[in-house]
């Protein structure tokens, strides 16, 4: 059998390898210059020159940068239910309450309509996820935000490059958050990097990450030490050099497989917006599983389920969404099937995909 195409392969080299032997020589490896220099160079990159602020995962990103905009207790932050668990675990760290709803089908991010109907007079905020890559629906929700009267967050996990109209997902919130774990679409080994919409939000962003201070020992609020390193910011430097490349063979590689792929529901792009593809998400409306196990046993092509529980079932977070019933984030969790879209693939390994799962979905997995 052909060699095994993995759903997702994060990508190394000589470059990165030699910026981290930098860093180790010059001695100084934790928060210093390179970080400086990376959280500037992200800035001008990819959020407009917003203040963006560098930590060592994340969710630490997440949740500090919900501390940095006040969400505590007693406050309400509206979330989609359908992503990883660190989007609600977030807010839940902060004493605050996950309020989970539902998404609209074809971008698997909040449904506008479901945020409006679950505002309270506790709702502090509202924070969509850009699942997979695709911007939530930020023109609907930046208008309810205003004029609700809440805050509109963003988690750009997925999503470095991603746009709407022009705008760059991370400049519509008073914070967003990317994270730079490995598999994503850039990495740092592991770190996450905030932007934030001002420079109260920063400041206080700066505070959290080191302990509460800024010079040390004089700790001005109670912090964390979510420090990223310069190691990691020497790695995330070299790939900030080579994520536009990547990110245009990933909607290249995307491309061809909507041209190509038979029987499935190969996933829309809104108008308007630019879908970085960290995952190329397809949807399989009859026995998903088989489908999975099939293109594995029989092709030796890998795929993800991201995500088969929704958030609001899971125990750690089913007790804030007590008797909770989300249609849409349940039918997607049923359906979805992320294949291969990374950089790495070759057309052989592209035309092996397709032939897989045209052959999968021909034979009713």
């Amino acid at each position: 059998m052909s060699e095994f195409i993995p759903p997702a392969k994060p990508i190394i080299g000589d470059e990165e390898r030699a910026a981290v032997d930098r860093v180790m020589r010059s001695g100084m490896v934790a928060q210093g210059p390179e970080v400086a220099a990376f959280e500037a160079e992200f800035s001008e990159h990819f959020v407009q020159g917003r203040p963006s602020i560098a930590v060592n995962s994340g969710t630490a990103g997440l949740h500090l940068g919900l501390l940095a905009a006040g969400v505590g207790a007693g406050d309400e932050v509206i979330v989609p239910s359908f992503t990883f668990a660190a989007t609600g675990n977030s807010v839940a760290l902060t004493g605050g309450t996950p309020v989970f709803v539902d998404i609209e089908p074809e971008t698997f991010t909040l449904d506008p309509a479901a945020v409006a109907a679950a505002i309270t007079p506790k709702t502090k905020g509202i924070l969509p996820v850009h699942l997979y890559g695709h911007p939530a629906r930020l023109r609907e929700l930046e208008a309810l935000a205003t004029e609700r009267g809440v805050a509109l967050y963003e988690d750009a996990a997925q999503a470095h490059g991603a746009s709407l109209d022009g705008r760059p997902v991370g400049t519509f919130g008073e914070f967003a958050m990317f994270s730079l774990y490995p598999t994503k679409n850039m990495t740092s080994g592991e770190g996450g990097m905030v932007s934030a919409a001002n420079g109260e939000i920063a400041r206080m962003l700066k505070l959290l990450r080191n302990q509460g201070m800024e010079r040390q020992y004089d700790n001005e609020v109670v912090g964390f030490n979510a420090r990223m390193t310069d190691i990691h910011a020497a790695i995330g430097r070299v790939q900030l050099t080579k994520v536009d490349a990547w990110t245009t063979t990933r909607q290249q590689n995307a491309a061809f497989l909507d041209a190509n792929l038979q029987g499935v529901v190969v996933p829309p792009v809104a108008e308007g917006a630019v879908h970085v593809y960290h995952q190329y998400t397809i949807r399989v409306p009859e026995d998903r599983d088989g489908f999975v196990a099939a293109l594995k046993a029989e092709h030796n092509v890998g795929a993800g389920v991201y995500y088969p529980i929704p958030n609001h079932r899971l125990p750690s977070l089913a007790p804030y969404a007590p008797g909770l019933d989300l249609p849409e984030t349940e039918r997607a969790a049923r359906e979805v099937v992320s294949l291969p879209v990374h950089p790495s693939l070759s057309q052989s390994d592209l035309d092996r995909i397709v032939a897989a799962v045209n052959t999968v979905v021909g034979a009713g997995a």
